[in-house]
């Protein structure tokens, strides 16, 4: 520390980039979400899940051993409350996102939209076959649109099972059935959970949970998935792509218009518009050379793997492009927006656009977007955004910028493993099942401006691809990796396992996969659904040698993603603070709802269990210790390097590399002349 309360620039943050910018605001006096963090102490009641106000007979604190609130609420009871309202508002955010893609799809099906199409038609085909959807001899807007329909029935639909569910392993469809945690429909468990922790309802904090898991799974296996479903078919299902990643994409001679939010519906009309020579000559008119569009947090993960349009920064950046002074307009939509944004942006010429109806800032511009006039409302967006360009002042862009190679869908790593006409997941299975691959660790979530932006991320990341373990990510967890230079097929394999690197330099990728934004987390659970069914991992998701990881969290979406996850058979591990992590050196039952979440409850009813650890050389530890657990468990072999590290690629270069006589020595075993 530098003082007292207030950090180093290095670290609040990991990222060059974000140092420089940080360093700017104090020159300038205005405070970040850095600062506020330090100068916010955390309530060490509240932030223990041991605060109840549910009802107007509190706030009630518990504080000490065998304290209970006025109506008798015990602190398991308070802790399995604050936890089902956080999952629910996570479930419902991410759902309702994939109710107004429905909607959309809908609309783009009877053609009463402006500028969308229905890009992945094989896909939408595929999709419906699953759901018993005729599709011989019927055009795609018909398709489309029964395949809206049956997803839009999802949300109010009371009774029987969400129809996703069916995509997940057999064994783990029974599971649930079994236990009771089905979803029936996405609003009625989010609603459900509401209900049950209003004053006076649900008091068994086990009974509480058990729902937390049917309404994380309405999420997961309901309105998230959804919506990765439509905004493949509507805006193309994603391949890799290059791309660029940090506020060094900001350009000094352009107009800069930052996407910021979640939604793509706008994002891509934005995108779509900005590349319209009308608009490119309204730019020029203006005395720019022309648009530059990037993105903030999971809005810049959905234009990124699609369009390679560049990722200005992760959800700690928003306010930090701003810093720089280029940026003529933010655009936001929901989720992850800063009111912060409104105050910092007065400072500077940027304009702060809010869109959604859902949405707005005090003190911001609103142009409120409609999918039905899209074209039209994105190109209004950017003429006000370009208007604002005489109006730029002294500009600071830093010059970090990485490149990376994004858009790694599930369909697209079961083509490259495969190729088009066998693809599968054989490959990958076979490397774990060999030792090549150790397992495989999804590492997602956001940043945190209490601990350092983007260590944990790529901490973690880096010391288990020494260990051989393929990473998959997602969310600002996947920017962390972007600007640190991760996403590369040649990235950092020098300090990759020898069986890690083996398989990287063979089939051509990454030892890192970007798969998306946040609500693509489904992927990674089609990937791991697909590994059971190719064989040889078992027969259920639990079997897998694979964990998943939020080293930054923060948000209440992570809170939903993380116990859909659990349910779904993964060991989850968060860093930072526990919100059920009770005060035990006070309080001897607060551990009661941490001890279920994890081995003492979920864990033995669903093969999964969530755990908060502060440190990472810990959180390492756990997951390599689970997957080498799951491993032993598959009878596989012990991980060991000795066999590995040589691939044909790799080998190939070393033989090139030498005189002909020595090659041919090398190659036949003969001596050289």
């Amino acid at each position: 520390m530098t003082s007292k309360g207030k950090r180093s620039y290095e670290e609040r943050s990991s990222d060059p980039a974000a140092q420089e910018m940080l360093i700017r605001a104090d020159e300038l006096g205005i405070s970040t979400a850095f600062s506020r963090a330090e100068e916010m102490a955390p309530c060490n009641i509240g932030g223990a899940g041991m605060c109840c106000k549910q009802c107007g007979m509190g706030p009630c604190r518990l504080t000490k051993d065998g304290q209970v609130g006025i109506c008798g609420a015990t602190i398991d009871t308070i802790q399995a409350r604050n936890l089902i309202r956080a999952i629910a508002a996570g479930a419902a955010a991410h759902s309702d996102h994939g109710r107004d893609m429905a909607f959309t799809l809908k609309a783009v099906a009877n053609g009463q939209t402006e500028g969308y199409i229905i890009r992945d038609v094989a896909k939408l085909r595929n999709i419906a076959e699953i759901y018993g959807i005729p599709i011989e001899k019927r055009s795609p807007q018909e398709i489309a649109n029964d395949l809206a329909d049956l997803y839009i029935s999802q949300y109010g639909q009371q009774r029987g099972e969400v129809v996703c569910v069916k995509r997940a392993p057999e064994k783990r469809q029974k599971l649930w059935r079994e236990q009771g945690v089905m979803p029936r429909g996405v609003d009625r468990e989010v609603v459900e959970s509401l209900h049950r922790t209003h004053i006076g309802d649900d008091q068994d904090a086990t009974h509480i949970l058990k729902h937390a898991v049917r309404t994380a799974l309405a999420d997961g296996w309901g309105g998230s998935l959804m919506a990765t479903d439509i905004s493949d078919i509507l805006f193309g299902t994603p391949a890799p792509i290059l791309g660029q990643a940090n506020l060094g994409v900001l350009r000094e001679d352009m107009v800069n218009i930052v996407v910021h939010g979640h939604e793509p519906t706008l994002s891509q009309m934005i995108v779509a518009a900005s590349q319209d020579p009308e608009i490119i000559e309204y730019a020029r008119a203006a005395g720019a050379k022309g648009v530059n569009l990037s993105g903030i947090c999971c809005t810049a993960n959905e234009i990124l793997m699609r369009q390679g349009i560049p990722a200005a920064g992760n959800f700690l950046h928003q306010e930090l492009s701003i810093l720089t002074g280029a940026v003529e307009a933010m655009i936001v939509d929901v989720q992850c927006i800063m009111q912060a944004l409104v105050d910092l942006a007065a400072n500077f010429h940027t304009m702060i656009i809010t869109t959604s109806p859902k949405v707005q800032l005090k003190g911001a511009t609103h142009i409120e977007f409609d999918e039905h006039k899209a074209l039209t409302i994105a190109k209004d967006i950017l003429k006000t955004a370009i208007d604002n360009y005489k109006n730029r002042g002294k500009t600071h862009i830093p010059h970090d910028r990485e490149e990376l190679i994004p858009g790694f869908s599930h369909e697209y790593i079961n083509y490259m493993l495969g190729g088009s006409y066998r693809a599968s997941f054989r490959p990958l299975n076979d490397a774990i099942m060999s030792g090549r691959i150790r397992g495989v660790a999804a590492i997602v979530g956001c940043n945190n401006p209490r601990s350092q932006q983007d260590y944990l991320h790529n901490y973690v990341a880096q010391e288990l691809l020494k260990k051989d373990v393929l990473i998959v990510e997602t969310g600002c967890g996947a920017i962390a990796a972007a600007k640190l230079g991760l996403l590369l097929g040649e990235a950092g394999l020098e300090k990759v396992g020898a069986g890690l690197r083996e398989v990287c330099e063979t089939v051509g990728i990454p030892p890192v996969l970007h798969m998306g934004s946040c609500v693509d987390n489904t992927r990674i659970l089609t990937v791991l659904t697909q590994m059971v069914e190719e064989g040889g991992l078992g027969d259920d998701i639990d079997q897998i040698p694979a964990v998943g990881l939020a080293p930054e969290w923060m948000s209440e979406k992570a809170l939903s993603i993380g116990t859909y996850c659990v349910a779904s058979g993964a060991y989850v591990i968060f860093g930072g603070s526990s919100p059920v992590s009770g005060m035990p050196d006070r309080v001897s039952d607060s551990d009661i709802v941490l001890r279920h979440i994890g081995s003492e409850g979920w864990e033995k009813f669903y093969g999964g269990k969530l755990e908060f650890v502060a440190d990472p050389d810990e959180m390492i530890r756990r997951s390599l210790e689970h997957i080498d657990k799951k491993r032993a468990a598959l009878g596989l072999p012990a991980y060991g390097t000795v066999s590995f590290g040589r691939s044909g690629d790799h080998r190939i270069l070393e033989l090139e590399a030498l005189p002909v006589e020595q090659r041919r020595a090398s190659i036949y075993g003969v001596a050289a002349d």
